[in-house]
Parts: structure tokens; sequence; C-alpha cells
């Protein structure tokens, strides 16, 4: 091992062992003894670990690796899309969702979204919360997963550690922070994630367009590849001409935004802040973060492909390859000095946050699934808190030993695992929230039927339909949304209107 190598090393370490640490203050502070402060830290966050735990959770490491690798080799046309679609499902989340939520979900004494979903429609037998666990934990596995894969490669290619020992190591890591603390050691870790993946994508692209020759040459690469840098095109690397990117296909790719609706990890956020008229605060910061660190993580990898023209880091030809480009900036990085090496070091630790951030919230949220939804919600199982804990810290462990499981193929795609996943929450609970939050007629059959079918309508669109090509080649969470809609309006007009308890709840919590 070099001395670059060693120094970079030895801040990771660092950084994790810091996150070690916060899972065990708050474990000694008791933030996880019981269900309340577990999956929701008691509603006492404040706004600004509100707003940047949200999106950290939120930009997994497919911003890091997924969006730079893909703009590396195809240029900014779907992932320039993809990224004003996020941005702008960021902003209408926070401004029309979050404090309704906050207000509905406290007065109905709800602390996790199956059980909001069943508190909201009365729904006794709880098989709303029921069919909302399942969902959960059918789409957070391979979400989890990619997290998993992304560790491994990032010391893969930086140390030449098997890929598998290094993705085995960081989730032990990620379990062990998860279940000391709970939900404040999350919310937290995710503070300080977001400052290391803010840091890591200010340095690199300083770093990157120095070693590039400087953002003229940067332009001048990209501008020489057909379509690299129009947005209704788009360059293929196949064939080495430009694409096309028409009005379906910006359609289809802005439907990334409808996602965040859906979101169970991003919605507890939402829930957990201590005062909701400090929801505002919290936008403004979660917005303007979102903006700026996808438009730089796309700069990223147009500066990275000039890097490689340059001779510095190699011609990556994959998109597995590709999402490793920030990895190789770092390491070129740490061969030009101590401080650089250090830098790179808090680089590669913004990788990892990237990816913890997004797996320690998923592994809580599927925790509460089967602790509280499943076990003790629908199957009337008594549990004392001791056990129910016990219960919520097992189910994390079993997640994320499937999820390494899925991980375990070193050349899947990152970018391309997330882009599924969201999906499958951005359909069956995005269309569901937004109905119960605002449309006092939905009932409990329209909300079981929007689950079922935008859940079940990603596979069938993902697998079945869109290999047709043509017009249904188009990203699956915006049919699977739009059926979910019209399967939610139809089923609750054809169905009883909701119970005189219900809609006095629902005017109760109108802003």
């Amino acid at each position: 091992m070099t001395s670059a190598q060693f120094l970079i090393l030895a801040t990771i370490l660092l950084y994790l062992m810091t996150m070690v640490f916060i899972g065990v203050w708050f474990s000694q502070s008791g933030s996880g003894d019981n269900a309340h402060e577990f999956y929701l830290g008691g509603r006492k966050l404040g706004p600004l670990v509100t707003a940047m735990s949200a999106e950290a959770s939120d930009m997994s490491s497919y911003l890091l690796m997924g969006l730079p690798g893909l703009a590396y080799l195809c240029g900014v046309a779907e992932v320039g899309w993809t990224a004003i679609g996020l941005a702008v499902g960021t902003y209408l989340n926070w401004l029309i969702v979050a404090r309704r939520i906050r207000r509905y979900s406290s007065n109905l004494g709800a602390i996790t979204l199956p059980e909001f979903f069943a508190r909201r429609y009365g729904d006794a037998k709880n098989v709303l919360s029921c069919i909302a666990a399942i969902v959960i934990l059918i789409f957070f596995i391979p979400y989890t997963a990619s997290g998993f894969k992304a560790v491994g490669t990032l010391f893969n290619s930086l140390f030449g550690v098997e890929y598998h020992l290094a993705m085995v190591v960081g989730a032990v890591i990620i379990i062990t922070y998860t279940v000391l603390g709970g939900f404040l050691a999350v919310s937290t870790t995710d503070l300080v994630q977001s400052i290391f993946m803010t840091i890591a994508l200010a340095v690199i692209v300083v770093f990157g367009a120095a070693q590039a020759g400087g953002m003229p040459v940067v332009m001048e690469n990209a501008r020489a590849l057909p379509g690299y840098l129009n947005l209704f095109k788009g360059y293929d690397p196949a064939t080495g001409a430009a694409a096309s990117f028409g009005g379906l296909s910006i359609v289809s790719t802005l439907a990334w935004g409808l996602g965040y609706f859906g979101m169970p990890h991003i919605l507890l956020r939402f829930m957990a802040i201590e005062d909701e008229e400090k929801l505002s605060v919290s936008r403004r910061i979660a917005s303007v973060w979102v903006v700026l660190s996808m438009g730089v993580a796309v700069l990223v990898g147009i500066i990275g492909y000039s890097v490689s023209l340059a001779g510095k880091v190699p011609v990556l030809t994959t998109s597995s390859d590709s999402e490793t480009i920030i990895v190789k900036l770092a390491d070129l990085m740490s061969r030009h000095g101590i401080l650089l090496a250090v830098m790179a070091g808090s680089i590669l630790a913004g990788i990892l946050a990237a990816t913890m951030s997004t797996a320690d919230s998923q592994l809580l949220a599927a925790a509460s699934s089967v602790s509280q939804d499943l076990l003790q919600d629908f199957f009337g199982v008594k549990l004392t808190p001791a056990a129910s804990m016990v219960i919520a810290r097992a189910t994390v462990i079993f997640i994320a030993v499937v999820g390494v499981f899925l991980a375990w193929n070193p050349d899947s795609s990152v970018f391309r695992v997330v882009s599924f996943a969201w999906a499958g929450f951005g359909a069956a609970f995005g269309p569901t929230v937004l109905f119960a939050l605002f449309w006092r007629r939905s009932n409990k059959w329209g909300a079981l039927a929007g689950m079922v079918v935008g859940g079940g309508m990603v596979f069938v669109w993902k697998f079945l339909i869109a290999p047709m090509g043509g017009a249904f080649a188009i990203y699956e969470l915006l049919p699977a949304f739009l059926l979910a809609c019209a399967a939610i309006v139809g089923v609750s007009l054809a169905t009883a209107e909701p119970e005189a308890a219900v809609v006095k709840a629902f005017d109760e919590a109108r802003i």
C-alpha cells in the first residue's frame, strides 16, 4: 500500500468510526429504547437536520456514482432531464406534502407510513398497513443492495480489496449504527454525510477541471461528441453518433420527480420534524442543496471524460465502469501530496456517505414495517417494547443480508437498480399519499387498489411491456403512477363513502 492509499484509508476509517460513535451515543441516550424514538425520533428533528437528512437519505449512491457515470458515457440528455424532474419533485414534495402529513400523522398517532394509511382510512383490520409493509420490503431490498454494491465497487476500484469482502464490511458498519441508535442516529449521521457529499462534489470539480486542462478544454471535448451537450439528443457511445431524446423520453424521464411523493424514508422525515412551522426553512435548504448537488454531479461526469482524454485516468466504456469515475479522480488526486490525499479520502468518504445515508434509512423503514405494521398491527402479535426492538433490529440484519446477496454481481449498475426501486415506491405509495392527504372522498378500498395496481404495474411494464420498444419503452414509473391514480379514483367512487369519523379526522388535519 502506497502512502497516498494509506492516508485515504485512514481518512475513510476515521469517518466510519465517527458514524458508529454516533450510533453508540444515541443508544446510550435512550433514543433507540422504544418504538416512537427508534422509528421517528420522538418527532423532535430540527429544520436543518430534517432538510439534510431527507435529502441525504434520498441522494443515494446514484448522486456520486450513478449520475456522473451516466453523464460520462452519454452526455446531458437523460441525466439532465432526470435531475430536473428530481429537483421539481423535491420542491413540490416539501411544498404540498410535508406540512400536511406532519399534522395528519401526529393527529392520528401514526409513527410509520403503513400505520398512517391504516389510521387515515379507519382500517381496523390493518390490511392497508400489511400491503404497504410488503411493498416496502419488496422494493427496499434492491434499493439497499445498490448501496452495498457501491461500497464494494469503491474499495475494489481503489485498493484492490476483494469486492465481496468490502461490501460485507460496509454492510456491517451500516447495520451497527442503525440498530444501536435508531431514527435520531440515522438522521444525525445523514446530516454529517450530506456535508461530506457536498465537500466531495465541490473539490472533485475543481481538481478534475484542472487536470483536464481547464473548463474551456472540458467544454471543447464535450462539444466534439455529437449530441453530448444537447438536452434533446444525447450521445450514443455504442455508435459514436448523436442519439435521440424526444418529447416522450423527456416526459418519461421527468417522471422521476413523481417518485418523491411515495418515498417512505423521506416522508418519515416530514413526520418527524419538531414544529411544522419550521418546514418552510427546511424546504428552502433542501431545494437549494438538491439543485446544486445534482448539477455538480452531472458536471463531474463531463469533466471526468476530459480527464480520461488527457490520459490521467483510464477511458471507461461500460455503465458499471463509468460509475467509478469519481473514484478514479479521487485516486488521481491522492498522488498530489498529503493534503490532497486526505482530501481524496474525504471525497471517497462522501461516496460512502451517499450510500450509507440511504441504506440506513431504508433499513429502518423496513424494520418498522415488520415489527410495527406486520407483526403487531396486522397479525395482532403482542410484543413488549423490548421484544419489538429485538424484532426491528433482527429485520435490519435480515434485509441487509438479502441485499448483500442481491448485490453479489459486481457488474450490476447502481443507476438502473435504483431507478426500478424508485419507480416501485413512487407508483405504489405516491398516488396513495396524495389522495390520502387531499381527497376527502377517497376510501380504504381505493387506497388498497392504488397500492396494488401501482406496485404491480411497475413489474408488468418493466418486464413485459417496455421490452416491446417504441412508445412503450418509457420509464415504468409514469404509466404505473397514472394507473394507480385511476384505480384510487375509480374504486373509491364505486364503493361506499368513508365513515364519518374518517372524514372528521381529514377535516381536522386541513392546513
